[in-house]
């Protein structure tokens, strides 16, 4: 049968885009689908796939699993947070970890996910290993879907110097048949439904042979109860975690303050220099010094024009300082946004940023920005 599909095809096999990210797509739709926050990746290798799903938003915890650590290494840096993420944190929080352990352990370190990938995993796996993986992942972790995909043996015949296996540590590699029959006997002593898929297409012609990559997707069929059988609580840990980090986050009450500060300044920044144009407008110079503020205007002419307020809360000037009433600056979407109350805005800021006697309005000198320019 094997040799019939050579001498039927002679043509070269080309995936576009590349087979790996076709099979990184699958799970990032998928996890478009199902918004899962927590997600595990075993055998996750060099934590590409991590990579990508670190900027779905939905995602709040991930972890990756290898029993490889040099493998791990390579690419783990990429997985922390950037100089932008404190600049301007998210507001989801994130923590990404990365441990080295087997597939055929149990660690209470893997318990709680909502989705759980082994991509190109199964294949690699020992006899004793194999049996043992249905247990830990769909008995143990019992996440609400698993993803699974390995080669389909069937497609083989059509990729150029595969005589046997696609890679040299693969001990098996199953027809669709196997991988069926294999699926369909776990999701049915787990309690899961399954469904099969895969990436890769066969050229025109060649559909019989299947997808180049074949995939399960388990559901479970009964939610998970929230609280964790005694026997899983001790569960002794077993997992070595090389990796962690978290996120700057504006769940976090100090980037949230740090975030509402600067934002209020900034505000404030531009009001006060609105009234000064507006001043220097009025008397008739021209605008030399209106040139060289706009660029940081730009962002605020909008909300500026669309602001409509009671008398006593516009912002107005004593000698040289200007007076922002905290009630005009609340009403600035950006801010509106990330305080959410009036009360909380008012908390945030205190002791970080000057106010009149009353606490009502911010102060701001301008001649000590007069100086500054």
């Amino acid at each position: 049968m094997d040799k019939n599909l050579k001498e039927q095809f002679t043509g070269v096999i080309e995936f576009t885009p590349p087979l790996y990210k076709q099979r990184y797509q699958f799970i990032k739709d998928l996890v478009g689908k199902y918004k899962p926050k927590k997600v595990a990746d075993i055998g996750c290798a060099d934590c590409t796939l991590l990579w990508m799903l670190k900027f779905c938003s939905c995602i709040e915890v991930l972890a990756g699993v290898d029993i490889c650590l040099s493998v791990m290494k390579k690419k783990m840096h990429m997985l922390g947070p950037l100089p932008v993420d404190y600049l301007r944190p998210s507001a989801r929080s994130l923590t990404v970890t990365l441990h080295q352990g087997s597939v055929a352990q149990k660690d209470p370190c893997m318990l709680g996910f909502d989705l759980v990938t082994c991509i190109e995993l199964i294949e690699h796996l020992e006899e004793p290993e194999l049996q043992k993986f249905p247990e830990v992942v769909f008995g143990f972790m019992a996440p609400s879907i698993v993803v699974i995909s390995t080669p389909n043996s069937e497609f083989n015949p059509l990729l150029p110097g595969v005589t046997s296996f696609r890679h040299p540590d693969h001990k098996f590699e199953w027809n669709r048949v196997q991988f069926q029959s294999w699926a369909l006997e776990i999701a049915r002593d787990y309690d899961y439904s399954v469904e099969f898929t895969g990436v890769g297409e066969p050229p025109t012609g060649m559909e019989d042979v299947g997808f180049c990559t074949q995939i399960g997707v388990f559901i479970r069929k009964n939610p998970q109860t929230s609280e964790f059988t005694q026997s899983d609580k001790t569960t002794e840990a077993v997992y070595k975690m090389v990796f962690k980090a978290v996120y700057p986050s504006l769940k976090d009450e100090k980037y949230l303050q740090n975030a509402v500060v600067s934002e209020v300044i900034f505000t404030a920044q531009s009001i006060t220099q609105s009234l000064l144009d507006r001043s220097v407008s009025e008397h008739g110079e021209c605008s030399e010094r209106k040139s060289k503020c706009q660029p940081s205007m730009n962002r605020f002419s909008e909300d500026l024009g669309k602001l409509v307020v009671e008398k006593s809360k516009e912002a107005f000037v004593n000698g040289n300082v200007v007076y922002i009433p905290l009630t005009t600056i609340f009403s600035f979407p950006r801010v509106n946004q990330l305080c959410a109350t009036f009360e909380k805005l008012c908390k945030l800021i205190s002791g970080k940023v000057t106010l009149n006697s009353d606490g009502s309005a911010v102060m701001f000198n301008t001649e000590h920005e007069n100086k500054e320019n």
